[in-house]
């Protein structure tokens, strides 16, 4: 069953300080580590920044979503980016689960107990 990640993610002083040159060699190095993720079935659905406007927002200023075909890829997929060094540069929130429908997510919620 597929699994994902969601990631919430702003940037730390260490990425502002960082000239042109650098972002585009940690791209590059990001960029590389890539192709053995989507060899494994992960697959980024949705990147972008955050609207500050929305009701309960949050702090983060940036978003990813990524899918996997099982727990073990999006494991990777979070090894992976912590193996890049984005963690030195971005302040970020996981959150990984087994994606159901939205009868399959209710029912988790109603069978919480006190």
């Amino acid at each position: 069953m597929a699994h994902y990640l969601a990631e919430l993610y702003t940037p730390k002083p260490a990425w502002l300080a960082l000239d042109q040159t650098g972002r585009k060699q940690f791209f590059a190095t990001i960029g590389a580590g890539m192709g053995a993720l989507a060899a494994l079935g992960v697959e980024a659905i949705a990147l972008g920044e955050t609207e500050a406007a929305t009701l309960h927002a949050p702090a983060q200023q940036f978003f990813a979503i990524w899918r996997g075909p099982d727990a073990a890829s999006i494991g990777a997929l979070v090894s992976g980016i912590a193996a890049s060094g984005w963690h030195d540069y971005f302040e970020t929130i996981n959150a990984t689960g087994q994606g159901l429908d939205l009868n399959g997510h209710l029912a988790q919620l109603a069978a919480l107990e006190a």
